[in-house]
């Protein structure tokens, strides 16, 4: 598969990267080989295939939750920078 300058310019300019007319060339060349193995790929008979089949199973790893005194307001406090008011004090996000 063949892809034009003006479309390795456009995912230059998606990426954020400014490319040489050597580079430009060069990345024309490699995504044309990246489709071209997706190409491929399309080919195979996946109509058998659930969509969120895995490889491996994957399970989560999780520790028992277990019941324990938490610190106090004073404690949490200790190692705040800033208070104000028995809360911490943190520079606002919007204006």
């Amino acid at each position: 598969m063949r892809i034009s300058l003006d479309e390795v310019d456009h995912i230059a300019t998606l990426a954020r990267l400014g490319l040489s007319t050597d580079e430009r060339e060069r990345f024309r060349d490699q995504l044309a080989t990246i489709l071209g193995y997706v190409d491929m790929l399309n080919e195979l008979d996946t109509s058998t295939v659930p969509p969120s089949a895995q490889v491996i199973r994957f399970e989560n790893v999780t520790r028992p939750d277990v019941v324990r005194a938490s610190l106090t307001v004073e404690q949490v406090l200790a190692n705040a920078p800033a208070r104000e008011e028995g809360y911490i004090r943190v520079p606002p996000v919007l204006d």
